[in-house]
């Protein structure tokens, strides 16, 4: 099967998947919809980082919670009718997406630049550890805000506005979801096609050859490593409204393997990847984890087998055709 098929197969089997939801009445299976758009945007995120450039980033679960926590702080001071802050100005909580969204994205972008520029003088090893120190500091401070709840978490009540959404309809945040995934998939689409993406898979490959041409692998790879994390920010806002609570779990290191496990499972550097992984790593947890307590023990085979075997992920698998070729 050529590339477009597979992917164009993966959205009609998520519209089939949540079509049925609605058909059956199972309010729940569309929360599994939408918690898998979910993990595909904040896999994409990390794929742009990992997939194009080479980034192995195990602390992308920051912007996956400061994401979170942008949404959950504005939402908690909107529906209290509670200034986030009096002086020097006033600012106030909101409870509209399209406030909370744009905030969410920024603090993300600027965390990732602060991080990025301190990490990204390092590479191997030493970059992971830099990415997951950076994260395991956010995720103490989260744990010691006691303002916001500390280790037990901070609750909304309802989930936030977007015109023409019915807030209290599951349904409402999977369209609205399923619409941010395809404008993340376009954006990353149009990046890796364009001067940005091919310098950044250059400089992945050869940066030496890179800086020759006059271009600094450094400016490349930062901007690109703040895109992907405002990507994961943005899935970060949009989980907290699936669930109505932001806690410092969303910032472990757990929450980044997982993530990087979907990447990984789905296909590392394909643009569909993290939706065939955030599909395959979801429903396993779904199914599986209901009438196994150690599931994740088979999520570990399944992923040896994918990094030895097959390391074009799930979507490499379905690509490949019975000569073995691949098609773009």
């Amino acid at each position: 099967m050529r590339e477009w098929q597979v992917n164009t197969a993966l959205l009609a089997i998520l519209a089939a998947f949540a079509g049925y939801a609605v058909l059956a009445d199972e309010p729940f299976l569309i929360t599994l919809a939408t918690r898998i758009v979910i993990f595909a945007i904040a896999g994409i995120g990390l794929n742009l980082a990992l997939g194009y450039g080479g980034l192995v980033s195990f602390g992308h679960a920051a912007f996956f919670g400061l994401g979170g926590y942008v949404c959950g702080i504005l939402a908690s001071h909107a529906q209290n009718y509670e200034p986030i802050f009096e002086t020097p100005f006033l600012i106030e909580g909101t409870n509209q997406m399209l406030v909370i969204w744009p905030l969410a994205i920024l603090v993300s972008a600027l965390a990732a630049l602060l991080i990025g520029a301190l990490s990204l003088r390092t590479s191997g090893v030493y970059f992971i550890m830099i990415t997951l120190a950076f994260a395991q500091m956010i995720f103490f401070f989260a744990i010691s805000w006691p303002a916001y709840g500390g280790e037990d978490g901070l609750a909304i009540f309802v989930r936030n506005e977007f015109p023409g959404m019915d807030q209290f309809a599951p349904m409402g945040l999977f369209q609205v979801s399923v619409g941010v995934l395809a404008v993340v998939l376009l954006l990353v689409w149009r990046i890796t096609g364009a001067r940005l993406g091919m310098a950044l898979q250059a400089a992945r490959q050869n940066p030496g050859r890179v800086s020759t041409v006059g271009i600094r692998p450094f400016g490349v790879r930062l901007t690109a490593f703040t895109i992907s994390a405002a990507i994961t920010g943005w899935a970060g806002a949009l989980y907290v409204d699936l669930n109505k609570f932001v806690s410092p779990a969303m910032i472990s290191w757990e929450t980044s393997g997982e993530i990087m496990i979907i990447v990984i499972l789905g296909g590392v550097g394909r643009l569909f990847g993290p939706l065939a992984g955030a599909m395959l790593f979801i429903l396993l947890e779904h199914y599986l984890g209901g009438v196994f307590e150690f599931w994740k023990i088979l999520l570990g085979l399944a992923l040896l087998a994918v990094v030895l075997f097959a390391r074009g992920g799930v979507m490499g698998l379905l690509i490949r055709d019975s000569n073995g070729a691949t098609h773009g």
